[in-house]
């Protein structure tokens, strides 16, 4: 079993994405800013990040790039809905590992969170 943290303003989705990951034999915590989630992942061993661009308090980008200068290179995931090249670009220079636009399949989320 992987400890997923996921970063996501959207409450039920982030509900939504819990369920999901618990249903497909991970555990995970959820938390709904940018603030939180940069904290969580500073503070616990997780095996893996999933983050949303836009949150509140800190966006994702500045969340990912904060934690790779303290040296933090767990694998991350962005899952949003900015999905213009440039923003996945920026999204992989902040250190992300994949970049996944919503809407999404499932399917394929667990599939590559699995690879990441």
């Amino acid at each position: 079993m992987l400890l997923r943290s996921l970063a996501e303003d959207d409450t039920k989705l982030l509900k939504s994405l819990i369920h999901v990951f618990e249903h497909n034999r991970f555990s995970a915590d959820g938390v709904n800013n940018g603030a939180d989630a940069l904290e969580y992942a500073k503070t616990n061993q997780y095996d893996g990040l999933i983050l949303e661009v836009m949150m509140p308090e800190l966006d994702g980008l500045e969340v990912l790039k904060n934690l790779r200068s303290l040296g933090i290179n767990t694998p991350a995931m962005f899952l949003t809905a900015r999905t213009e090249v440039y923003q996945r670009v920026k999204g992989i220079e902040a250190g992300a590992n994949d970049y996944l636009a919503k809407p999404f399949s499932t399917a394929e989320l667990v599939a590559r969170v699995v690879l990441c």
